[in-house]
């Protein structure tokens, strides 16, 4: 009964064999088998290497973010390069230029072994006139006080009446500023005695930057900084730095964000 059933099921069998005598091997059916075997490798590694391949399609859209701004917080010490020294700058390539940044910069003096040296951070903010290191006798407490611009006027009777006013009209003519003892407004805030006075200390600088979403750079430098026949320039010669200076610094916070809307 078992091999009736087994024989039915053979029945079915759309690959019937044939006896081992009526079997015949041939030199082409040997080639054909070769290449059919070959063919079957070379499909599978090709299928099996398009499935691993990662297809890369490029797309073009407008970047309407291009407004928008970064924020890049940092903290650095200089422990061997002095607060008055240091200029923040900022470039990218859309040829926008910060040049001895300020605004959201704070300094604080520090010691060689990086701790501060003053109880009170200095915050450096443009259009601050709250702070005044000028005696209480200052003549440009005078509002008709007009000091020489000494040649870097950019209009007739232009007025500098501070020491900074007249390094700022200097670095917008590309000038160097090379004898403060010789600048009225200089000698009177005594800002050559406050360089040495901090030429032996260090300095922290922390803040933030804003700037544009593209390509570029930003640098801490010794000196002011200038644009002079397209080239970014440092005036180091007022510090008497002898082409020496020690950069070393240490970062404590490096971050970017994305800028909110009330900076």
């Amino acid at each position: 009964m078992p091999s009736d059933f087994l024989n039915k099921i053979k029945s079915f069998d759309a690959y019937p064999k044939t006896l081992e005598d009526f079997r015949v091997r041939t030199n082409s059916g040997a080639a054909v088998s070769i290449i059919s075997g070959i063919f079957i490798v070379w499909l599978f590694i090709a299928e099996f290497a398009y499935y691993l391949r990662t297809d890369v399609n490029p797309e073009l859209f407008v970047d309407t973010t291009r407004g928008e701004k970064l924020r890049i917080n940092f903290d650095v010490t200089f422990p061997n390069m002095p607060c008055s020294f240091l200029s923040v700058d900022a470039m990218d390539m859309t040829g926008e230029h910060q040049l001895d940044v300020y605004h959201n910069i704070f300094k604080t003096r520090v010691g060689k072994d990086g701790q501060p040296i003053q109880s009170t951070v200095e915050k450096q903010e443009l259009g601050d006139k709250h702070v005044s290191l000028k005696p209480e006798n200052d003549v440009t407490k005078d509002p008709n006080y007009c000091g020489s611009c000494y040649g870097a006027e950019e209009y007739p009777g232009q007025c500098c009446r501070t020491c900074q006013e007249v390094q700022e009209a200097y670095r917008k003519k590309g000038w160097a500023f090379v004898d403060p003892d010789g600048i009225e407004q200089c000698s009177r805030e005594g800002f050559t005695a406050k360089l040495q006075q901090q030429k032996d200390e260090g300095c922290k600088v922390y803040g933030f930057l804003l700037v544009n979403k593209v390509a570029g750079n930003f640098h801490f430098a010794p000196g002011k900084s200038f644009q002079q026949n397209h080239m970014h320039v440092h005036d180091l010669a007022i510090f008497n730095l002898h082409g020496a200076f020690n950069m070393t610094h240490t970062c404590l916070l490096y971050t970017s964000d994305a800028a909110d809307e009330e900076d």
